[in-house]
């Protein structure tokens, strides 16, 4: 669809020709340029600098084979992704996805979409991305490790403290972020905060597990708040069961929610009860098995096979925390039918351009990914500090900074979306807010910083 202003439509269009096969890409980068219509006619500077021209090319990609040994003694070969978007507002920030199905159009999406999220924390983190298309599932912890030691041993290269800072994402937690971090402190022999996500006993910080769940709960509570809604006495849906879910599950009880049905890859569950988190984690973190082993633990629950249909269960808000496109235009409208009161991302781009169609159009409070789950890396960012510092904060501390930091954000995309003739429509405040600070930067820096 063409983007109603002849500047933006011709970069985007330049950017399809370019990179027609790269879909995820594109999509984010079309959803983003279709809300700056009003910014660049309201300042002449965004196009005379060709501002979103730039901003929508990475400053640096780096792609690099991975070799291994498996537990067989057979050499596999791995793709090695890093997307260095852009470094106006900091060092490049982002995490790494290990999985299957990842390749550069994904890894670009990731890093075009941090940018913004970055921006919005207000801490000074430009934008990146990075990962692999190897998948630790299956695999041993020993055939994990020598995986990610040699995709260190070239990433490497490429970050450093105050250059690019990497972070976990799908696919890589707390085990992964070791072994990347052991390699890179055998490789340069120094000890910086170069990765974030890391263990307590080694630089990580409290309260970095829980940020990006309870990150979107206290932006998705901010907006109803303002809107004369909350969580107390709701049913909530929330796809996925790994770390974003997990803790998402925690924070929207602890406000007053009760879940009532997560989901894997493989299917669904649906507690009327309330699903306790805790057998989740003891699911997905120390068993790492499957969800419909819940039933094991809570024998009252129903297991659904086929994670899509968990979005036709009657709720009152929707938190999707799996994956990219999860969320279509027959899902949206089952949430619509069934009452929800609201849809907010807690993974990246989770609803599909026809999905946020209907869910804005039938008056559902949205917020997208880029700011309601800015949690994980705004926490990523005081783990920074902490570790430049020298010095750990309590659990206590960083949630309130965190809660603040989100309740912040969401404020800066209402504030946007009201100055610029879109008042209610955070998607709109999010890029806006976003593209503003980054896009300042860039014109105070010149052509060619």
């Amino acid at each position: 669809m063409a983007i109603n202003n002849a500047y933006l439509n011709s970069v985007y269009e330049d950017l399809a020709a370019r990179y027609a096969e790269q879909s995820e890409f594109l999509e984010a980068v079309h959803e983003v340029l279709e809300t700056l219509v009003p910014v660049v006619e309201a300042d002449p500077r965004y196009e005379e600098q060709n501002i979103v021209g730039r901003i929508v090319e990475p400053e640096r990609v780096i792609i690099f084979r991975v070799p291994w040994v498996d537990d067989n003694g057979k050499v596999q070969v791995n793709r090695g992704y890093r997307v260095q978007f852009n470094s106006a507002i900091g060092p490049y920030k982002g995490g790494l996805r290990f999985r299957e199905n990842v390749n550069l159009s994904i890894i670009k999406f990731l890093g075009f979409e941090q940018i913004f999220k970055n921006a919005l924390t207000t801490l000074p983190m430009g934008g990146g991305k990075g990962g692999s298309d190897f998948d630790p599932k299956g695999k041993s912890d020993a055939e994990v490790m020598r995986f990610c030691q040699s995709f260190m041993t070239e990433l490497v290269k490429h970050i450093g403290p105050d250059t690019d800072v990497p972070a976990g994402d799908i696919g890589v937690g707390g085990r992964e972020i070791g072994y990347m971090f052991g390699q890179y402190k055998r490789l340069t022999n120094t000890w910086t905060g170069v990765l974030t996500g890391k263990g307590l006993t080694y630089g990580g910080s409290l309260a970095r597990t829980e940020a990006t769940g309870f990150g979107l709960c206290y932006f998705a509570n901010a907006q109803m708040k303002a809107n004369g809604k909350s969580f107390q006495g709701k049913k909530v849906i929330i796809s996925g069961s790994g770390n974003v879910a997990i803790y998402a599950n925690q924070k929207a009880t602890q406000l007053g929610g009760k879940v009532i049905a997560m989901s894997d890859s493989n299917g669904y569950i649906v507690d009327e009860n309330g699903i306790d988190y805790k057998v989740i984690q003891v699911i997905k973190e120390q068993k790492r098995d499957r969800i419909s082993t819940y039933l094991n633990y809570v024998p009252t629950a129903k297991y659904v096979q086929g994670c899509s249909g968990i979005w036709t269960v009657k709720a009152d808000i929707a938190l999707p925390c799996a994956t990219q496109n999860e969320i279509d235009e027959a899902s949206a409208q089952a949430l619509v039918k069934n009452g929800v009161i609201g849809v907010f991302e807690g993974s990246n781009m989770p609803c599909t351009p026809e999905a946020i169609a209907v869910i804005k159009g039938n008056g559902l409070l949205y917020s997208p990914g880029k700011a309601s789950n800015a949690g994980g890396v705004a926490t990523s960012g005081l783990e920074m500090s902490q570790n430049s510092e020298r010095l750990s904060w309590t659990f206590e501390e960083v949630d309130s900074k965190l809660q603040g930091i989100m309740e912040s954000i969401y404020d800066s995309c209402a504030a946007a979306a009201e100055k610029y003739g879109m008042p209610g429509d955070i998607q709109a405040g999010a890029n806006i807010a976003g593209f503003l600070k980054v896009a300042d930067a860039m014109l105070a820096q010149g052509v060619c910083y």
